[in-house]
């Protein structure tokens, strides 16, 4: 039975705290008053050469004046058109900078998220194989999958409250002038598509998912614990039955979730690879978190019969799914980008033009990154080239999510700052502490699986 140490409460704790710190100030600093962000513009417009900051300070400055001249109708119509197109480009970037913390929060939400939910999916996969190297591990993605439940709550939270609380920080769609044909905000496409994107479909649909996902996990947990004390093998035949349909459920409702969680951000955009490019860069970031957990309690001295074929399997896991994810993410670009239609290149334009380091670092972080370091069939026995692997592949994840978020966000406002790494830290903190307790529930070998023998002494 592992024991979750005092130290590693605390740092989890600290670690929540230091991310409440820094999502609190992310979500202070974001409420700028529109001749505040008037000023920013005009003092970047300066520093990129002058010409238009000369306007924008002239019309802060004088704001009283030209509503005089204006009166008197001494105002040309053009310097009232170009006025008003300031103001317009002023609120846009104002709300961006108010997008961002909600942004922020809802990155690092999802990530955490989507850890558990890409473990539970690869232990379903490992039952209804019925897998034979694997059930050492199996304690191990149990306790990671405890984070699904209280995660995906959260990251629905996070979604309405941006709508109810923020003004759509997160989701333009979600904004009730958007589909109303008199108001100035109308957006025809977005309306075509409220039979789907609408608040009410999109928290049943959310509570739909949580609900499936959450009942498998359960019940699989309420039947491998059972099954350690069984005389015979009926709790496993459940779990293969009830993973067997779960996969089933998942794939939908998988693909469902990132086109409503993710894609909808950008609702004038679709891509037909979507739900499998984030199944890949989900499994991916599930079973490195496997992996360096499980390296941790090996050296802690509580997997004594994990051995290194256990790490060399889960390391080509690592591997494969990372060439996975770089095939997915080439088939999207390049269809796309080939065909150059307009309304569908201009998710990628925007973000190689706005976000140019994060969305090629991410190429280099998720599949050269790995290829060096786990090609060699030796390198993948060895823990610290995993651990060293594992800690790039979930930055490069995160970026990921980043880069599917922001850009439609924030635009080009982003940073990876205070805001984002305190949301980092945050559900971080409470990943780990929800992991590491759920740890302590169980024995960490599921002694009563019918392949346990063959796992512990699984070598090649």
């Amino acid at each position: 039975m592992y024991t979750f140490s005092n130290k590693l409460k605390t740092f989890s704790i600290i670690l929540m705290v230091l991310g409440l710190l820094g999502v609190g100030y992310g979500f202070m600093t974001s409420h700028k008053s529109l001749d505040e962000v008037k000023t920013m513009l005009a003092e970047e417009a300066s520093e990129h050469g002058g010409g238009h900051a000369d306007e924008v300070t002239l019309e802060v400055a004088t704001q009283d004046e030209h509503t005089e001249e204006t009166t008197h109708g001494e105002a040309s119509l053009s310097d009232t058109e170009e006025a008003h197109s300031d103001d317009a480009h002023a609120e846009h970037v104002q709300h961006q900078i108010a997008n961002r913390p909600w942004s922020a929060l809802y990155v690092a939400a999802f990530f955490f998220m989507m850890i558990a939910l890409g473990v539970l999916a690869f232990y379903a996969v490992q039952f209804a194989s019925q897998a034979g190297w694997s059930p050492v591990l199996y304690r191990v993605m149990e306790g990671i999958t405890a984070y699904l439940l209280p995660g995906a709550l959260i990251v629905l939270g996070i979604a309405v409250a941006s709508h109810y609380i923020g003004h759509d920080n997160i989701f333009v769609w979600m904004n009730e002038n958007i589909v109303d044909p008199d108001h100035k905000d109308y957006d025809k496409l977005i309306h075509n598509k409220s039979g789907f994107l609408n608040i009410t479909g999109f928290i049943i649909r959310g509570l739909i998912f949580i609900g499936g996902w959450s009942l498998y996990r359960y019940f699989a947990r309420k039947f491998s614990i059972a099954q350690d004390n069984a005389k015979d093998n009926k709790n496993f035949k459940k779990s293969f039955r009830i993973s067997a349909a779960f996969l089933v459920f998942y794939i939908y409702t998988e693909s469902m979730m990132s086109w409503d969680w993710i894609m909808s951000v950008d609702p004038h955009w679709f891509s037909t690879l979507f739900g499998w490019y984030v199944f890949a860069s989900m499994i991916v970031s599930g079973i490195t978190v496997i992996a360096l957990l499980a390296i941790f309690l090996k050296a802690k001295g509580y997997l004594e019969f994990v051995n290194d074929s256990h790490l060399h399997d889960l390391a080509k896991y690592m591997f494969g799914f990372s060439i996975f994810w770089t095939y997915l993410w080439f088939s999207q670009f390049m269809l796309i980008w080939y065909a150059n239609i307009p309304e569908e290149v201009t998710y990628f334009v925007t973000r190689i033009e706005d976000y140019n380091l994060p969305f090629f670092g991410m190429l280099i972080m998720n599949f050269i990154f790995p290829i060096l370091l786990l090609m060699n069939s030796d390198f993948k026995r060895v823990p610290w080239f995993i651990v060293i692997t594992g800690i790039v592949l979930l930055f490069g994840h995160y970026i990921d999510i980043f880069n599917m978020i922001m850009p439609a966000t924030v635009g080009d406002r982003w940073f990876i700052g205070i805001p984002e790494i305190g949301s980092i830290l945050l559900f971080a903190g409470l990943f780990l502490f929800i992991v590491f307790t759920a740890l302590t529930k169980a024995p960490l070998l599921a002694k009563g699986n019918p392949f346990i023998k063959e796992s512990e002494n699984f070598h090649y």
